[in-house]
């Protein structure tokens, strides 16, 4: 497993301030479209590394929950 260079430590995007918030862009300027699909990008290849995960560790529940979703994929189909 691969941990994320640019986000140090894999907390959520940013750190608690002392006010409970979390740092990230100041408030007055707007995300760029730009920073958002580097931001999605870097949440889907990790979203997608959890899965990886979960998939090696638990392979009788991954089975069992690909099973259910094939099942309910099928009651739903026209």
């Amino acid at each position: 497993m691969t941990s994320n260079p640019n986000h140090g430590n894999g907390s959520a995007d940013g750190a608690p301030t002392p006010s409970g918030g979390l740092s990230g862009p100041p408030p007055d300027r707007p995300e760029t479209e730009a920073e958002r699909r580097r931001r999605r990008a870097v949440f889907l290849r990790e979203l997608t590394e959890a899965r990886e995960l979960r998939e090696r560790v638990q392979p009788r529940r991954t089975k069992e929950r690909r099973m259910r979703e094939a099942m309910r994929m099928r009651t739903f189909r026209i």
